[in-house]
């Protein structure tokens, strides 16, 4: 959990009274996230109450959050449950706080489910594509600030703390991304974009329907494919136990054949959502180090262990060969 900037009380009602939101009466700091800090607000406008959820970004500039803020109105036009921020009388959606950016969403109904169904997986993959879809138009770019520009940075920064297995592991698979980014396939692999971080804390659900995707602040412009597989490989694995982030077949089918359903892979995609599943856990796995080895001060923090991802990319390396051809295959079968 993370409040890296602390918000004074009267500031924050400040920013609410030029969202024309009333007269904020609860200031919570939200456990969960490491980015950025993160208040539930509550207010009162003629008799009503209303909620919602006041982000102020540690990491991201003001000339890098237009792209995500404008991302989210985009989807929310298109019908895509997702946080809607609000703008001030002159239009404006992204705020400044104690010099930092900041802005101001609606608070989604619902509740994250950790040990989701396979009625949860299906709801996410049909969700995942038609957000891939309303995409498409959105006008504005951004690169995803951590794709493989990133890896290639910060592998060096983390090797140091590494054994020199662990070492050798990152040094492979860093390669092994580098070579498949120069393939033909990649470049033909759809693009748009992305949530990027699309893991199950980051879903909200009313019994078994969506009711939000929310913290796009990892999304960019990269392939969709890259995408699923960053989805496949939190839903879809085991968490906890000797079984820790073996691949569970059963989720994978649920949420691969909705979403094709809805937008069916390409053939670079099929190609590639291998090499895709294995880099989408080399990136959390080397972002879980990065946090861990070089945090940044907050009064609130708890790093993700980057064990979890290790083991994810070596059962990935280990089982890709055999388990992608069959997982796509039931797919067709039952899409």
């Amino acid at each position: 959990m993370a409040v890296y900037t602390n918000v004074p009380f009267a500031e924050a009602a400040a920013l609410l009274h030029t969202l024309d939101l009333g007269d904020l009466t609860d200031l919570q700091g939200i456990q969960g996230g490491i980015e950025n800090t993160n208040y539930f607000v509550t207010s009162e406008r003629g008799g009503a109450t209303l909620q919602h959820v006041l982000t102020v970004f540690e990491r991201l500039s003001f000339e890098q959050l237009p792209y995500y803020l404008h991302l989210m109105k985009h989807l929310a036009r298109h019908g895509v449950p997702v946080p809607d921020p609000v703008p001030d009388a002159q239009g404006e959606i992204l705020h400044s706080l104690q010099g930092k950016p900041a802005a101001v969403v609606n608070l989604l109904a619902g509740g994250s489910d950790l040990q989701p169904s396979l009625a949860h997986c299906e709801a996410v993959g049909e969700t995942l594509a038609r957000m891939h879809l309303a995409g498409r138009d959105f006008d504005r770019l951004q690169p995803n600030l951590r794709g493989l520009t990133w890896w290639n940075e910060t592998v060096p920064v983390v090797l140091p703390f590494l054994t020199p297995e662990q070492a050798q592991l990152m040094r492979a698979e860093l390669a092994y991304q580098n070579h498949v980014a120069a393939s033909a396939a990649n470049a033909a692999l759809p693009r748009g974009p992305i949530h990027a971080d699309l893991f199950r804390d980051n879903v909200l659900f009313v019994g078994d329907t969506i009711s939000g995707f929310f913290d796009f602040y990892f999304a960019g412009h990269d392939s969709f494919v890259f995408d699923i597989a960053v989805t496949l490989n939190d839903w879809c694995v085991h968490h906890g136990g000797d079984f820790d982030g073996v691949h569970d077949e059963a989720r994978a089918v649920a949420l691969m054949g909705a979403y094709q359903a809805v937008r069916p892979l390409s053939a670079a995609e099929r190609q590639l959502l291998g090499a895709m599943l294995r880099a989408g856990a080399l990136r959390f796995w080397l972002s879980r180090l990065w946090d861990l080895h070089l945090p940044r001060e907050a009064s609130m923090l708890q790093a993700h262990d980057p064990a979890h991802f290790e083991r994810v990319l070596r059962h990935r390396v280990a089982t890709v060969p055999t388990a992608v051809p069959a997982l796509l295959d039931t797919c067709l079968l039952t899409a």
